[in-house]
Formats: structure tokens, sequence, C-alpha cells
């Protein structure tokens, strides 16, 4: 497992119509480092957003494509992403409420 420090936890926000819904319930999605784990994805967005408390964090890894240009196939990267549930009486995230 890598030492990863927890500003190299969260790579980027996934903004799309499914988690735009769930940020009423205070689900947020975000895209995250391969070896994180939960309780790493849990503590980076304690200390990343101010005023955050996690309730419970839901991991998934997400399978390359596969791709193809003519004759050559290949995959596309896998990755994996997380879905962070926030307390009732949790901050807002501020990276999505302008969106």
């Amino acid at each position: 497992m890598a030492d990863l420090k927890y500003y190299d936890v969260i790579l980027a926000p996934i903004v799309t119509e499914k988690t735009m819904n769930s940020m009423s319930e205070k689900k947020y999605t975000f895209s995250v480092h391969p070896d994180a784990t939960k309780t790493q994805v849990k503590e980076a967005v304690e200390k990343m957003f101010a005023g955050t408390k996690v309730a419970k964090v839901n991991t998934m890894n997400v399978a390359g494509k596969t791709r193809r240009r003519g004759a050559t196939t290949g995959k596309t990267a896998k990755r994996k992403k997380a879905i962070v549930q926030l307390t009732a009486d949790s901050a807002e995230i501020e990276i999505f409420s302008g969106l």
C-alpha cells in the first residue's frame, strides 16, 4: 500500500446528472487514488473541506473499457471512485455550490 497524504487521495470531483441529483441527499462523488482506502478518503474529505463530517464512504473500482482503433485493441486506464455521505449537521462542500 502506498504512503498517501490526504491531498493525494482525492483526484477530482465527478460531476454528472446522477451525481448532481444525489447531492440533495448530501452524497458527493469523487475520483480517488486507486490505492486509497475508505478511511483515507474520509480523512481527506474532512481535512480538505472545512466543516464537513463524513457519515460513510462507498468505494468502487471501475475497470478499463476495451477500445479499438482499426485492428489494434487496447484498454483505457482503470480507476476508483468514492461516494461520500455527509452527516445531517455537516457543512456543504463549496466546490459544488455554483454548479
